[in-house]
């Protein structure tokens, strides 16, 4: 059938999870309190980098970007799962899939570079402190968190636009819950060779170059961990880190896993999985290691939350 007399998909339908309405109904209370705990925790780092001061230091500050990322990270696909997951209409106009996809790259790339900062960050405060506040001024921070989101934006838009050039005729259902590259690509009726290069290009430049940048700041922390003569300076000094290479191994290794797996070891159950894993229990996850591994945090927080008049320095 010639192009011209095939029918232009103008929405597509989400297959979900699942199609069991008990089990729609209790995935959707279980989706919805990960998603209100990522929103808590999230926000309440957010609040307390600003309100207390013991936490006005650049670690902080890309702690509390790295908040802002995982919030936008996850609002971009949990409010639309929680809809479809009610509605018997389980569907998303094409124009609204393409903006969904595209701040899921965004955010996505952001958060990697954001996550490159935090273990250059690291790298200042362990093998340079005696200029740290120098390296690591307000102006580097600030010019870190922009350059993380202007290739976020960059990133997402040279993939989207080959995007729009692709026409979508049918089928028009999306075995996910939300509209990532590959699935949208899958559908499509024309010629994608362009677009499967442009997003393998990207993606594998944006993940090589964010992962050595953060592999190079923690090779020379090693290093200089390793030379530290007592073992309680280097406990201290690898408990700085621990936290960081924790969120560093949840996200590397989970979209690692979704986007350059073997066909062998692709099923849609396990892309669903993993998809969860990275877009909505990160982002949930990232405050509460942060808070249970970090003393200061905890003690802001509880000094936030406490209606405690502890924000003056001691």
């Amino acid at each position: 059938m010639s192009m011209a007399n095939q029918t232009t998909v103008t929405e597509f339908i989400f297959l979900g999870l699942s199609s069991d309405p008990l089990l729609q109904t209790f995935l959707f209370l279980v989706f919805l309190a990960i998603y209100l705990t990522t929103l808590g925790g999230n926000v309440s780092i957010m609040l307390v980098r600003r309100a207390d001061p013991h936490l006005s230091t650049p670690m902080y500050f890309l702690l509390s970007h790295l908040s802002f990322s995982d919030i936008c990270f996850c609002s971009v696909t949990v409010p639309k799962m929680l809809e479809t997951l009610l509605s018997e209409r389980k569907t998303i106009s094409v124009s609204c899939c393409f903006t969904q996809m595209f701040f899921l790259l965004l955010s996505g790339c952001s958060e990697v570079f954001i996550l490159s900062a935090m273990a250059y960050d690291r790298y200042a405060a362990i093998c340079n402190p005696l200029h740290y506040m120098r390296t690591m001024s307000k102006c580097v921070c600030s010019q870190l968190v922009a350059g993380a989101w202007l290739t976020g934006s960059l990133y997402a838009l040279i993939n989207t636009l080959p995007l729009l050039a692709l026409h979508f005729c049918g089928p028009n259902t999306i075995n996910h819950f939300s509209c990532e590259l590959p699935s949208l690509v899958a559908l499509s009726c024309s010629e994608t060779l362009t677009s499967d290069l442009v997003f393998l290009t990207s993606a594998l430049t944006i993940g090589l170059v964010s992962f050595s940048l953060t592999l190079g700041s923690y090779i020379h922390i090693l290093t200089t961990i390793l030379r530290i003569r007592s073992a309680e300076g280097r406990r201290k000094a690898f408990s700085t880190c621990s936290s960081h290479l924790i969120v560093v191994g949840l996200c590397y290794g989970s979209g690692f896993f979704r986007y350059f797996r073997p066909n062998s070891a692709s099923s849609v159950v396990l892309d669903g999985l993993v998809s969860i894993q990275y877009s909505i229990l990160t982002p949930m996850l990232n405050p509460l290691i942060y808070s249970l591994k970090n003393k200061e945090v905890k003690a802001a927080l509880r000094r936030l939350w406490g209606g405690k008049n502890h924000l003056a320095p001691r």
